[in-house]
């Protein structure tokens, strides 16, 4: 399901009923946990929740015009996605996440970073509440940053060559076959 909507507002307008009711409780969920410095808005065709430029002025790496993203909430067709871009980063912070939402009974359908569910009588509301309080915005751009940060040992050492792959040879082989 895509939805045009610049602001928040006008993508919740845009919703069915029934999922209208769903983001508004994930969202209200979200707003009362969510850190000091984060701000709501629409980003990628969702509901985002980012470090502004204000704070974090480099944005995000794959769009720098983008601030940084932090959570989002974007109904799809059959589905409605919760993003984590903040457990994606952290592993820690994931593993917290997953046990938590399993220790509620309720069915985790979860991708890389994106939670599926049919509506927020899926979610285990308290389990999310955690997630967006246990993350500042300090302490997110810099799981951020670390994890843009290239691993030590791979850079390759003075005077060895990088290997090259082989090109296939085009020569017939000069073995006589057999009769």
């Amino acid at each position: 399901m895509q939805i045009r909507a610049a602001t928040v507002d006008d993508y919740l307008a845009a919703l069915p009923d029934d999922r209208r009711r769903s983001v508004e409780v994930l969202r209200a969920t979200i707003r009362k946990h969510l850190g000091k410095g984060f701000e709501e808005g629409m980003q990628y065709g969702a509901i985002g929740y980012y470090v502004p430029h204000a704070l974090y002025p480099s944005g995000y790496h794959c769009d720098p015009k983008q601030p940084l993203p932090f959570a989002g909430i974007g109904v799809q067709k059959h589905h409605i996605g919760l993003y984590f871009f903040c457990i994606y980063i952290s592993p820690e912070l994931q593993e917290r996440f997953v046990e938590g939402w399993k220790a509620s009974g309720k069915r985790l359908d979860m991708g890389k970073s994106c939670v599926r569910v049919k509506s927020s009588d899926d979610v285990p509301l308290d389990v999310l509440g955690a997630v967006f309080e246990s993350v500042s915005v300090d302490d997110f751009v810099a799981y951020y940053e670390a994890s843009r940060a290239k691993p030590s040992g791979t850079r390759a050492k003075k005077g060895v060559k990088k290997a090259t792959p082989r090109k296939a040879s085009t020569k017939k082989s000069s073995r006589k076959q057999s009769s």
